[in-house]
């Protein structure tokens, strides 16, 4: 595998990978993404469209994200009043997090996705308002960041940890076994 370019501009997926000691890049996509479908289908396409957009000699990782509850997809919320929507129909729930995965390299396009079930704890109107103000929701798929304050909602995961922050590693492994193999990059 020769240069791996990521075509995101998430701070967690490139948190995940510095972690791993990868050596990329990140060119970010402006590709369009669906919003409503089959949670894994628009996931999956959502990272092809990204990946397919960003063209680069390279090896191109394209992900997305999606929260879904009884097959509705929550993206990123567009505002506080849309971010307390989505937060107060996930209170007490067990909803997905699917995260597909696209690798475009050589002309050859792979890809892969994963589910991780999480369960929300009951969110009464002092919980939404807390979590609200601290703006956390913004550019978060379903409205809330695992890895961040949005723990706090959270009562228990099944699943792939990672998938819920951003880049399912197990999945991404799957596709790029060889990622690392190469020497690992120091941390900063």
């Amino acid at each position: 595998m020769g240069r791996l370019v990521l075509a995101s501009r998430s701070p967690q997926r490139r948190a995940i990978l510095e972690q791993l000691g990868v050596a990329f890049e990140v060119v970010v996509s402006d590709a369009e993404e669906l919003v409503a479908g089959d949670p894994v289908e628009v996931a999956v396409e959502n990272a092809r469209r990204k990946a397919l957009a960003v063209a680069a000699p390279a090896t191109v990782l394209g992900v997305d994200t999606v929260v879904a509850l009884d097959g509705v997809v929550y993206g990123k919320p567009p505002d506080a009043a849309e971010a307390r929507a989505t937060l107060s129909r996930l209170s007490g729930q067990v909803h997905e997090v699917v995260s597909g995965i696209a690798v475009v390299e050589g002309g050859e396009t792979r890809t892969a996705s994963a589910t991780t079930q999480v369960r929300f704890r009951v969110l009464d109107a002092a919980m939404l308002d807390w979590y609200l103000a601290t703006e956390e929701w913004r550019e978060r798929a379903g409205g809330y960041a695992i890895q961040g304050r949005g723990a706090a909602l959270v009562a228990g995961i099944e699943g792939d940890y990672l998938n819920v922050v951003g880049l399912p590693v197990q999945a991404l492994l799957g596709l790029l076994p060889e990622l690392l193999r190469g020497e690992p990059r120091p941390r900063a």
